[in-house]
């Protein structure tokens, strides 16, 4: 992949969506939701502070994230579908 996210941002993997309800019903692409949970492929190099001072990022590669429901920009690289957002979009770790 040859996206370098810069400043504070991240490249997200989403996760596939659930094709299958808990029960075994299949459901159609229109009721499936977005995934929430996804693994990092790139990370910037970091904010730099109002004093200047850069705060690096607190993700790696490969950490896998959940982040909220509408996070990011969907963007497509080499054929996948990915998300650019901010590293305070990102709930949590997992």
């Amino acid at each position: 992949m040859n996206v370098k996210p810069l400043s504070d941002r991240i490249v997200v993997k989403p996760e596939p969506a659930e094709e299958k309800t808990a029960s075994g019903i299949i459901l159609p692409d229109t009721a499936q939701e977005k995934p929430q949970m996804g693994t990092v492929l790139a990370t910037g190099p970091g904010k730099v502070s109002d004093s200047g001072d850069l705060v690096k990022m607190t993700l790696k590669n490969g950490d896998k994230v959940l982040y909220g429901k509408y996070s990011g920009t969907e963007i497509t690289v080499d054929g996948d579908d990915v998300l650019i957002m901010r590293e305070s979009d990102i709930l949590a770790t997992l």
